[in-house]
C-alpha cells in the first residue's frame, strides 16, 4: 500500500505545485484547506481534501489520527498574492503565528497520529548579515529590529518545532523568494530566487531522501548556498514537474 502523506497548505502556491510530484511518485495524498472552495480544488486535483484550521489543535489532531499519515508536509503560509505591500504589515504577523502556533499544532497532531517524518517550509532570508553565500550553519538574525524580528522569530519557532521532536524525522527547507505559476510573481526577484516547481521538487526529495536537518533551496548565484541540497538530496534548481524528481 502506498505511503500516506498529509499536505498542510495544499491549496497554496507550493502545495499546488507539489501535488503532481507526489501523485507521480505514488503517494496517497490528503490535503488541508480551510474552505469548501479549496476542498473542491483539491478534489479536482485528484486528492482527498481535509477541511481544517491549523489553529484548531483538537480538530487537526482528530483529522490526522483518522488519516494516520506516515509523513506530513508543512507548506502553510498566510501571505497575500504577489506579496502586496498594502497587506504585508498584517500578513507578516499572521505568517509568524502560523510558523509558531500552527507548526506546534501540526507537530503535536503528527505525533498523535504516529507519523514518522515532517518536512516544513522555511525561508532563506532570515540570516544575520555576514559572509556570503550563507550556509545552513550561518546564524539567523536573532537580534533584528522590528518589523524584521517578527519574521525571524517566526522562523526560529518553526524550525525549533520541526527539528527538536524526537518522535519525528524533521526536515526544514529554507526556500528563496518564490516565483512562477500561482505565486503572483512571473519572473525571478530577490537575492535568492526560486521557481515554485523547483521548491515543490525539493519537498518531494526531502520526503524521500532526507534524514532530517536544514537545507537552503534557491537558484544558483543566490545569496545562499544550496550545495548541501544538491549533494544530499540530488536537488537541482532547474527541476520542474515534467522532469520528475
Amino acid at each position: 500500500m502506498a505511503d500516506i502523506v498529509f499536505l498542510a497548505g495544499a491549496t497554496g502556491a507550493v502545495g499546488t505545485a507539489l501535488i503532481p510530484f507526489l501523485k507521480a511518485a505514488g503517494y496517497t495524498i490528503y490535503g488541508s484547506t480551510r474552505t469548501t472552495e479549496g476542498a473542491k480544488k483539491l478534489e479536482n486535483a485528484g486528492i482527498s481534501p481535509v477541511v481544517v484550521d491549523v489553529f484548531n489543535a483538537s480538530a487537526l489532531s482528530d483529522a490526522l489520527c483518522k488519516i494516520r499519515p506516515q509523513s506530513v508536509i508543512h507548506q502553510l503560509t498566510d501571505l497575500p498574492r504577489g506579496l502586496d505591500p498594502a497587506q504585508m504589515k498584517q500578513a507578516v504577523v499572521n505568517n509568524a503565528r502560523i510558523r509558531n502556533e500552527g507548526t506546534r499544532n501540526l507537530v503535536e497532531a503528527a505525533k498523535a497520529a504516529g507519523s514518522r517524518r515532517l518536512v516544513a517550509q522555511s525561508i532563506a532570508w532570515a540570516y544575520r548579515a555576514g559572509a556570503k553565500p550563507y550556509l545552513e550553519t550561518s546564524p539567523l538574525d536573532m537580534e533584528a529590529p522590528e518589523p524584521r524580528s517578527v519574521s525571524v522569530n517566526g522562523v526560529v519557532a518553526l524550525e525549533r518545532w520541526v527539528l527538536t521532536v524526537p518522535e519525528l524525522e524533521g526536515t526544514v527547507l529554507r526556500y528563496g523568494q518564490i516565483y512562477g505559476p500561482g505565486t503572483g510573481a512571473d519572473t525571478p526577484a530577490g537575492a535568492s530566487p526560486l521557481h515554485v516547481e523547483a521548491a515543490a521538487a525539493a519537498a518531494l526529495l526531502a520526503l524521500q531522501r532526507s534524514h532530517g536537518g536544514t537545507y537552503n533551496i534557491a537558484e544558483d548565484q543566490a545569496e545562499v548556498s544550496s550545495e548541501k541540497a544538491k549533494r544530499e538530496l540530488g536537488w537541482s534548481p532547474s527541476m520542474r514537474q515534467a522532469d520528475g524528481a
